[in-house]
């Protein structure tokens, strides 16, 4: 399953990589691509959404679903 976020905040490749480690950390994600020109990050596997949109946001960016 793939699930596409709206990542607010990212301005630079520490930031997309900042994003794609705090996502890569959530149980069930298996492949994650962030994308910070489109303000996107996607995800495959089976996580929870609110998971992913936390972890966004605990590593200091705004996210939503």
């Amino acid at each position: 399953m793939s699930q596409t976020l709206t990542v607010e905040g990212m301005s630079c490749e520490h930031c997309e990589q900042s994003v794609e480690e705090a996502l890569g950390g959530v149980a069930g994600v298996e492949h994650v691509t962030v994308d910070r020109e489109n303000e996107q990050a996607t995800v495959e596997g089976e996580a929870d959404t609110e998971a992913l949109v936390a972890a966004v946001e605990d590593a200091g960016y705004t996210a939503s679903a």
